[in-house]
């Protein structure tokens, strides 16, 4: 692995092209070899290489990382500029670097986070990594799984309270509510909802959620006209129940009233159907979710009390 390793240094492009190609196919077929890679110095040439204008070699550097980021994630957070270099790539992905090296770079973040809470406030306190992923999903001719693989990238930021507020200062909201409203293209609305929910959990959402007609949108999403989901549903749930308890009064009573006002009570039905058939995380926050709607409208409608009442361990998930 080492001989192979050697020759990302060549100073012939064609042996490091070949180098970048070798290492991809190895790390991907070979979980062993990951740790083996990493340990023979691969990472700081491969992080250099997205800085390359040869869009294969950006993809086969970015793909490596990718993989290497499923098992050895600690020797990838220890190199210094890895971070810097995903940035690079993440920030030029309507110029020099390649879709599909955008997607690595996006998906390398979000493995590295998924797994480890301790990387998500170091990786979260790079504005400018938040900043490329949310220009991503607004940059109208991104690649669709460029956008999926940022909003997953942004779903492991924001499972991080504290990089909430980063992500609503540099736009995440308006973003996120663009894709929900305009973008019907198979699971983004569901990643964007999935954002949202974690996003509004936070105080400083209540002006952002605001400003787009948040809650009004989120509530339109549970009406079952709207033929939704259930993940968006669970996801709406989630995100308006989150936007109620961080926000303030004005917040609560916003939610409260955008479920209420909806057509023939599609919204209600649509937590109803989410108490009744979601997750078990999902019923647990549809039902809370009821309480804090009906208690908001004056209480007194015992037409779900029957959800109020039910231990939601009760039904499997």
């Amino acid at each position: 692995m080492s001989t192979i390793v050697s020759r990302l240094s060549s100073v012939s492009e064609q042996t490091r092209a070949a180098a970048l190609a070798e290492l991809r196919l190895i790390s991907k077929q070979d979980p062993d070899s990951r740790l083996i890679i990493a340990d023979a110095g691969a990472i700081p040439y491969l992080a250099e290489t997205l800085y390359s204008s040869s869009h294969s070699s950006q993809e086969n550097a970015a793909a490596t990382l990718l993989n290497l980021s499923i098992t050895s994630r600690e020797p990838l957070m220890s190199s210094r500029g890895l971070l810097d270099a995903l940035s690079h790539a993440l920030r030029h992905h309507d110029t020099t670097t390649s879709p599909a090296a955008v997607q690595s770079s996006a998906a390398t973040i979000y493995s590295l986070l998924i797994a480890e809470e301790s990387y998500r406030p170091i990786i979260g306190s790079k504005r400018d990594i938040i900043f490329s992923l949310i220009h991503i999903i607004r940059y109208p001719d991104s690649h669709p799984r460029s956008i999926k693989d940022s909003l997953k990238a942004l779903f492991a930021i924001a499972l991080y309270p504290m990089n909430r507020s980063t992500m609503i200062s540099l736009g995440a909201i308006p973003a996120l509510f663009s894709l929900i409203v305009k973008d019907s293209r198979c699971g983004i609305v569901e990643d964007a909802t999935a954002v949202m929910a974690q996003v509004a959990g936070c105080e400083d959402s209540e002006d952002g959620m605001r400003r787009v007609s948040g809650a009004n949108v989120l509530a339109d999403l549970l009406d079952p006209c709207t033929g939704s989901s259930l993940r968006i549903k669970e996801n709406s749930v989630g995100a308006l129940l989150n936007l109620a308890r961080c926000g303030g009064a004005a917040a609560r009573s916003e939610v409260a009233a955008a479920v209420a006002s909806g057509a023939d009570e599609g919204a209600m039905e649509g937590i109803v159907y989410v108490a009744e058939n979601g997750s078990l995380k999902g019923r647990k926050k549809a039902v809370d979710l009821l309480k804090l709607v009906v208690s908001g409208n004056g209480g007194g409608d015992s037409r779900f009390d029957y959800l109020f009442n039910e231990n939601p361990n009760s039904r499997s998930s």
